[in-house]
């Protein structure tokens, strides 16, 4: 069990992510059937402000929050209890990120920020939202700048040897977010908050759009990765395996910090001002990002092969049935990597500039956000939280509990199901996205559109309803394994961290010099976005004045 003070900074990030996730899918659910036209919201309240509420609830702060509580548990697991100036690092960006998180969900909650997960200019929030948004974030470089000590302080304790995986994973994925933040921070703090204000009449809101896109994309990672680190680390262990290959796998979170972020381009297909070279450049390099995709995919199933077949699997796929499916922390996982295979292949055609033309701006981008983050994401960090928060909150994870556990993933499986595909072909129909409920004007050949079984509101709004019932069972399993449940008293009550072996004998050292991959991550960035620009700002058009639509 790991220090008691990094368990509770822990189980902090922990109560604030499940919190979030309570609120967040509320709004969810009522976003379904509002765009069924089978809810009318009080006068107080609107639309737009409950979708901003879920986006940034949802995908901005529970995954955050989650992450560093599973990055703190493991850092410590595998290099041993912070010191004491690492801890009040530590708390000190829990502290910031919370007064941030606050600060923005209290001006969404208000009507003060109803201006979408994206806060696209020129839709203009109060200017305390985005000073909310600026410290959640500096937040969360306080942390991470204190997880880097940490690994520091080890290397030069452990001169010459190579970091556990574990540690290496978690390095490459704080490197990464505080690279990609920086776009985010600069349009933020540099035009944001002082055109909300007042202190400047216009932005530039191509500019403010590309530098969002900067970070928005390789957010998608910092959301991704933990959850490959779990496929990588934990899961060998779970199923009485071995890491496939330790240097495959470093190399693969490596590519992730060179090709995830200089891509935000192909999020700007149909906006004007970007040249169609710098569109076609930042494609080719998205494509890239499907190599360690592909490769983490290849390691895993290689792993579930090997495992299976030295416990007596037979054929071609007996080793398939060997894997141990009634363990909840590894089916709730094989089925996230599942659903990650029609959301990869979704990112593809998001991707690619002519097929970007259909599905731009329909409920399809929806649907594809919702079975990438809402599952593979979202469902690992469900299977995480089996074991990781009484494994912090010194409990048992009773039988009960288990049992529990089967019925929140199946059922999320089959709402996320129904509601993804429904959103993924009403997007293909037309439906739009960003938007409350859409009559058409009573147009007989567009209502047609949404006539089908899968093609329909309604069957949207069904998913959506077994995911939030969903939703509350993994609260109620949550509050059970964090405050409820027996203590456990013995060793054999007691959860542990399931972390595999990993051969690193013939792992090259250059993998973790970190300078390398930094240069080389930056001058990606540069030779992608420089030129860009500097057209933007050089060519830029009078900017635009705030507006309030809601």
């Amino acid at each position: 069990m790991i220090h008691k003070n990094e368990r509770r900074l822990a189980l902090s990030y922990i109560n604030v992510a499940y919190f979030a996730f309570l609120i967040g899918t509320f709004c969810g659910l009522m976003q379904v059937f509002i765009r069924n036209n089978a809810l009318k919201l009080p006068a107080w309240l609107d639309y737009y402000q409950i979708l901003t509420a879920h986006g940034v609830l949802l995908a901005l702060i529970f995954t955050t929050y989650f992450i560093f509580a599973f990055f703190i548990t493991g850092v410590s697991k595998t290099l041993g209890d912070f010191g004491p100036k690492v801890r009040s690092v530590s708390w000190l960006g829990f502290y910031v990120m919370t007064i941030g998180t606050v600060m923005a969900t209290v001006m969404i909650i208000s009507g003060k920020a109803s201006v979408l997960y994206t806060f696209y200019a020129p839709l203009k929030a109060s200017g305390w939202y985005y000073v909310g948004l600026a410290l959640f974030i500096v937040g969360t470089w306080i942390a991470g700048f204190a997880i880097l000590g940490h690994y520091a302080s080890w290397k030069r304790r452990n001169k010459g040897v190579l970091s556990p995986l574990f540690a290496f994973m978690t390095v490459s994925t704080i490197i990464l977010w505080i690279i990609a933040c920086l776009g985010v921070v600069a349009t933020v703090v540099f035009q944001f908050i002082p055109w909300a204000f007042g202190w400047t009449d216009t932005i530039n809101v191509e500019l403010s759009r590309t530098l969002f896109w900067y970070f928005g994309h390789p957010l998608v990672y910092f959301w991704l990765l933990p959850a490959y680190m779990a496929w990588y680390t934990v899961v060998p262990k779970i199923i009485g395996g071995k890491v496939f290959s330790d240097s495959l796998a470093r190399l693969s979170f490596v590519l992730f910090i060179l090709f995830s972020i200089p891509v935000g381009f192909h999020h700007q297909m149909v906006e004007p001002g970007i040249p169609a070279f710098w569109k076609f450049l930042q494609t080719c390099l998205t494509f890239m990002v499907i190599i360690p995709s592909l490769m983490t995919a290849f390691s895993m199933f290689a792993v579930f092969e090997t495992t299976g077949r030295q416990k007596g699997g037979k054929g071609l796929f007996g080793w398939f049935t060997k894997l141990p499916w009634k363990d909840i922390r590894f089916t709730s996982i094989f089925i996230a990597m599942v659903f990650f295979i029609p959301g990869g292949a979704g990112g593809i055609i998001n991707a690619s500039f002519q097929l970007d033309e259909v599905v731009h701006n329909t409920l399809w981008i929806v649907g594809h956000f919702h079975i990438t983050v809402g599952t593979p994401v979202a469902m690992t960090f469900m299977g995480l939280s089996f074991w990781l928060i009484p494994y912090l909150a010194g409990r048992k994870f009773t039988n009960s509990m288990k049992k529990l556990a089967f019925i929140q993933i199946i059922t999320w499986s089959i709402g996320m199901l129904l509601m993804s595909t429904s959103q993924h072909i009403l997007g293909l129909m037309g439906a739009p996205r960003r938007t409350s409920y859409a009559g058409y004007n009573g147009n007989n050949t567009a209502l047609e559109w949404f006539n089908g079984i899968v093609s329909n509101h309604v069957t949207m709004a069904i998913g959506g309803s077994i995911l939030f019932l969903s939703a509350m069972l993994l609260i109620y399993i949550v509050a059970m394994s964090l405050y409820i449940s027996p203590k456990a008293l013995n060793r054999e009550d007691q959860v542990e961290f399931p972390l595999a072996e990993s051969d690193q004998s013939g792992t090259p050292r250059f993998l973790e010099n970190w300078w390398i991959w930094i240069g080389i991550s930056f001058a990606l960035i540069f030779v992608a976005y420089t030129i860009p620009i500097m057209h933007m700002i050089e060519h830029a058009p009078p900017g635009s004045i705030g507006y309030k639509t809601w």
